[in-house]
């Protein structure tokens, strides 16, 4: 079937009911996806995102954690205020529902998925709709990239987290959806210019302001324009000044809303694209939280996120790395907006080699481009795709989807879990003191990690501002010299590449008052001193125990709670399961004492 040409939305009113569903069913399948993940992937995740959401919402008394990159003005605020009004609306439906405790913590700790639920569905929705933009509403090609993207367990692992790169990959597939990809067939000087540009008009505003957006969230989102806008001046020098004026219109715009918001966020005239530019490539600090080698992209990021389907990437890409035919027929267009995309993503990906820190969710904006450029060479290796003519063809493919259902089971619900199952714990343990505890003599539970820093969420997980908490930090080296920063170490740093037990006796208090001889009770309040007071709980990993056990042998510290993290971890310090220890709790000892 030939592929009609791109257009933007649709003539048939009847079609948005269609829309709708498959919409509403995505965000269904997202929010089914959302509520069962269980494990950990990034810090990021949550302090970029939920813990400034939840000290907008909550105020400061609420034990967020606020970390420098906010201090230093380097996230716009945009982000987090979404997150931070959903709070809101959720404390408020608690309150009127006059919900307990425990209630009250489990509907805000879901709170997250229902915004990031619709995030995630958006970024399948446009994958899908942009595909038939390109290929036309019929084409069993934009079948398959709804198949691909709803089925990707990069999609599964990540697009419901609340990363400032998903934010940033929905806003990138919208404004996909809607630029004016027709104006890449070339001049309209043989087209009506009202019915030539009216469409276009419109729909590009859509796009340009969701694309500043995606540039405000994330700057190295603009590299997705810049090749966009290059690849018209070899098409279409004639749309290149309407182009510059509603980019300009549009950004200033953003601009504004962007000032004023973080303007009112950080308190003082603020611009965090400029701050993370500065940080990460004038200062070089970026690298202070890992260097990856020059083709990790290449050979390891683009594998991670398309998984089974990177060889049909790697096959879409070398096809539209061919020039088309300069003309108006549909398939050359075809041709001609899959070598952009193509050329799109090789030129984002380059870019980003440059940079020494990597990770694979930089790329993330790329992955609905990936998926769209995959799916034809998908669809003519399975067609008919439903039940592929060849029995070989139909046992790989039902081997790529259960490749892909294993992968993503096991990232989302087995890999790295127990950081998160600890924070349930200790939840709990708080919660229990609520309803256990006679009235007036409740006491609150005192926590300290000694893990890497951030290895866990924070109040997005524990919730109540009744538990006081800390753990290992690892600030950069901002205000540091440039000659000194090369033998700087963090806390953590100091912690793991010395001696913790060395680390242990200068930033803890002595540990006689807490000696199973000891009539002294056990300090149940963090002050913040020079020394630390022992926690009612301490939180690590299996790889620390012999190391505690040989500091804090003859101490009343037990072990009460373990929970499995993982199989395996790139990270030493990682290894083996969440071991939580216990001091006696204040009603155990007063049992002791009578």
């Amino acid at each position: 079937m030939s592929p009609k040409k791109p257009t933007a939305g649709h003539n048939d009113p009847s079609d948005d009911f269609t829309l709708w569903t498959v919409y509403f069913l995505l965000l269904a399948w997202r929010y089914t996806n959302a509520v069962n993940l269980r494990t950990f992937f990034q810090p990021d995740e949550y302090f970029q995102a939920l813990e400034p959401a939840w000290d907008l919402a909550f105020g400061p008394e609420s034990g967020a954690w606020i970390t420098w990159e906010w201090r230093e003005g380097l996230r716009s605020s945009l982000h987090p205020v979404l997150f931070a009004i959903f709070y809101k609306g959720a404390d408020f439906a608690s309150n009127l529902l006059a919900l307990g405790p425990t209630d009250r913590a489990n509907v805000l700790i879901r709170t997250p998925s229902f915004l990031q639920s619709a995030i995630a569905a958006t970024i399948d929705f446009f994958t899908w709709r942009l595909a038939h933009r390109i290929h036309g509403r019929q084409s069993k090609i934009a079948h398959v990239t709804l198949l691909l993207t709803a089925v990707s367990p990069w999609q599964w692992f990540c697009s419901v987290r609340t990363f400032s790169n998903s934010l940033e990959t929905a806003l990138t597939v919208f404004a996909l959806y809607y630029w004016p990809w027709e104006w890449y067939s070339g001049p309209d000087e043989k087209k009506p210019a009202a019915k030539s540009c009216e469409g276009s008009a419109r729909t590009l505003n859509v796009s340009l302001f969701a694309a500043a957006v995606a540039c405000i969230l994330r700057p190295t989102n603009v590299l997705v324009w810049m090749v966009l806008t290059v690849m018209l001046f070899r098409y279409n020098t004639s749309k290149i000044q309407t182009l510059a004026v509603r980019e300009v219109a549009c950004g200033v715009v953003v601009l504004i809303v962007s000032l004023v918001a973080d303007t009112a966020f950080y308190g003082k005239l603020t611009f965090p694209p400029l701050n993370f530019l500065q940080f990460n490539v004038v200062q070089s600090l970026s690298t202070f939280y890992g260097v990856n080698r020059p083709d990790y992209y290449f050979t390891e990021a683009l594998s991670l996120m398309l998984t089974t389907a990177l060889p049909f990437a790697g096959i879409g890409l070398w096809q539209g790395f061919r020039r088309p035919a300069a003309s108006d027929t549909q398939d050359d267009l075809v041709r001609q907006i899959r070598h952009i995309l193509t050329w799109t993503v090789m030129s984002m990906v380059l870019v980003l080699t440059l940079i020494t820190h990597k990770e694979v969710r930089f790329i993330y904006p790329l992955l609905p481009m990936l998926h769209v450029i995959a799916a034809k060479p998908m669809a003519d290796f399975f067609h008919p795709l439903t039940v592929p003519a060849s029995y070989m063809r139909r046992a790989l493919l039902a081997l790529m989807m259960t490749a892909n259902l294993l992968i993503a089971s096991y990232a989302g619900t087995t890999h790295q879990r127990g950081v998160i199952d600890v924070m349930h714990y200790l939840r709990k343990q708080q919660e229990a003191r609520f309803q256990h505890s006679p009235p007036g003599s409740q006491t609150n539970i005192t926590v300290g990690f000694l893990m890497p820093c951030h290895s866990t969420p924070w109040r997005s997980h524990l919730v109540h501002p009744e538990i006081t908490a800390w753990a290992l930090t690892c600030e950069p080296p901002i205000y540091i010299p440039p000659e000194q920063r090369a033998t700087y170490l963090d806390e953590a740093d100091v912690f793991y590449k010395t001696s913790a037990e060395d680390w242990l006796r200068s930033n803890m208090a002595s540990i006689n008052a807490i000696k199973r001889d000891s009539l002294a009770s056990s300090p149940e309040t963090f002050e913040d001193k020079e020394q630390r007071t022992w926690p009612g709980y301490l939180v690590f990993f299996d790889q620390l125990v012999p190391t505690l056990e040989h500091y804090l042998a003859e101490t009343k510290y037990t072990e009460c709670w373990r929970g499995f993290n993982t199989h395996w971890h790139d990270d030493a310090r990682r290894y083996g399961d969440v071991v939580v220890w216990c001091l006696p709790a204040p009603e155990d000892r007063e049992r002791q004492k009578t």
